[in-house]
C-alpha cells in the first residue's frame, strides 16, 4: 500500500498529534512537529516549579490518568508498558460528599485500569515526538496556513511571520488552529478557516491548584476522590502516590468545576489571568479542601493555572474519528473528534495517520 504523501506538518504535540506522527514516520512519512509551547504534552503536560525555599517540584496539572477500552489503543498501550514509559496507578479512588462532608463510596479493587506515564503524563509524547523521523520544533506557532492550488502544497508562516516550509499533507491537532474561539482570546483569528464548515467547539474551562505539603496527609482515606455537591471543587488527586514519582513531602492536584471556573471567567474576561485572579482562585480551591476536615495544614507551595479550552464539551467526528479534506490533504483530530479523554485523542490520531497513508 502506498502512502499518499512524503512530507507532512503536525499542529500540535498533544497525545492525538504525537501518536499521529509516530505513526506516519513509521510508515516512512518525514514528519515534522510544530508546538507553540515550550515541550510536549497538551493537556498531559507535567509542570515543573521551584518553591520559595529552592526545593523542585513537579505536577502533572492536567490529565491525572487515562483508561483504556478499545483494542487498538490498548495496543499502544502494551507497547509503551514494555518501553517503561507507562504503569497502572494502583491506589485508592473515592466520592467525598460535600454536603455530608465525608466519603460516601470507594471504587472496587479492578474497577477501573488507571494508566499514568512515567516519570511523568507528558513521557509518552515526549518519547514520540523524538523518535525517527520525527523532527520536533517547540517554541513556534502557527500564524497562517495557506494551500497553494497551483503546487498543491500547504504553506506554513509563523506567528512572527517566518516562513516555516511547504508540506504535501497537514495535520492539525491543535483545535484553536480551526476554533473560532481563538478570535476572541487573542484578537487573531484562527490560522486555518476548515472547508467542512467546522463548527465552534463547545468546551469546559477548569482551574487547577498545585500543592505541595511536606508532610503526607496521613488523614485523608484516599489517593484520587470525586467531589459531590460542591460548587468549588471537582477533584482532588494526590500526584506524589503515581508510581515512578520521587518527591519529598506529598503533592496534590485540584480541579474545579467548570461552573466554578466559567464564573470566573465570566468576572475576568478569556484572556490569560492575572496574578490577583489566579491568587483568588488558589485560595478558594485551598479553602475548599481544608474544609474536607482532614487537618489539612498550609502547603509550601502553591500556585493555580487555568485551562481555559482544554476539555471539549462535544464529539464531532464520532464515527470517523477524525475531519478529513481528501482533496487538500488535510486531516483534524484530537479529543475532540471522539470522546474528551486520553482514549479518544489516541484513537483520533490514529485516523488521522491512516487517511495519509492509506488511498
Amino acid at each position: 500500500m502506498n502512502n499518499l504523501v512524503s512530507k507532512v506538518a503536525v499542529i500540535g504535540s498533544g497525545i492525538s498529534g504525537a501518536v499521529c506522527a509516530s505513526s506516519l514516520a513509521k510508515n516512512g512519512i518525514s514528519v515534522t512537529v510544530f508546538e507553540s509551547a515550550r515541550g510536549p504534552g497538551g493537556r498531559m503536560s507535567q509542570r515543573r516549579e521551584i518553591s520559595e525555599d529552592g526545593r523542585e517540584v513537579y505536577f502533572d496539572h492536567g490529565a491525572p490518568f487515562f483508561s483504556v477500552s478499545d483494542t487498538a489503543a490498548l495496543g499502544y498501550i502494551n507497547e509503551w508498558k514494555t518501553k517503561g514509559l507507562v504503569a497502572e496507578w494502583k491506589e485508592n479512588f473515592g466520592s467525598f460528599d460535600r454536603n455530608l462532608n465525608q466519603f460516601t463510596d470507594f471504587e472496587k479493587e479492578g474497577f477501573e485500569t488507571k494508566y499514568v506515564c512515567l516519570p511523568g503524563m507528558n513521557s509518552v509524547c515526549r518519547a514520540l515526538c523524538l523518535e525517527p523521523g520525527v523532527e520536533s520544533k517547540f517554541g513556534v506557532g502557527i500564524g497562517r496556513l495557506e494551500w497553494l492550488e497551483d503546487d498543491k502544497l500547504w504553506s506554513l508562516i509563523g506567528l512572527d511571520g517566518q516562513n516555516l516550509g511547504q508540506f504535501e499533507g497537514i495535520v492539525a491537532s491543535d483545535k484553536n488552529i480551526v476554533n473560532p474561539r481563538v478570535l476572541a482570546v487573542t484578537g487573531r483569528p484562527p490560522p486555518l478557516e476548515f472547508a467542512l464548515k467546522l463548527q465552534e467547539i463547545p468546551v469546559k474551562p477548569c482551574f487547577v491548584l498545585m500543592l505541595a505539603f511536606r508532610q503526607p496527609l496521613s488523614l485523608v482515606p484516599a489517593k484520587g476522590f470525586a467531589f459531590k455537591n460542591s460548587k468549588v471543587l471537582s477533584w482532588a488527586f494526590c500526584d506524589s502516590s503515581k508510581p515512578g514519582r520521587s518527591a519529598t513531602g506529598e503533592s496534590w492536584v485540584l480541579h474545579s468545576t467548570s461552573e466554578y471556573a466559567e464564573d470566573i471567567i465570566a468576572q475576568t474576561g478569556l484572556q490569560k489571568p492575572s496574578n490577583a485572579t489566579l491568587t483568588k482562585v488558589a485560595e478558594d480551591l485551598l479553602q475548599e479542601f481544608q474544609s474536607t476536615g482532614f487537618n489539612i495544614p498550609q502547603p509550601f507551595f502553591m500556585k493555580a493555572h487555568r485551562w481555559g479550552s482544554a476539555f471539549p464539551a462535544a464529539s464531532i467526528a464520532k464515527e470517523d474519528k477524525c475531519l478529513w479534506d481528501k482533496n487538500k490533504r488535510l486531516a483534524i483530530c484530537g479529543d475532540f473528534c471522539v470522546s474528551p479523554n486520553v482514549e479518544g485523542a489516541v484513537l483520533s490520531g490514529m485516523a488521522a495517520a491512516s487517511k495519509l497513508t492509506q488511498f
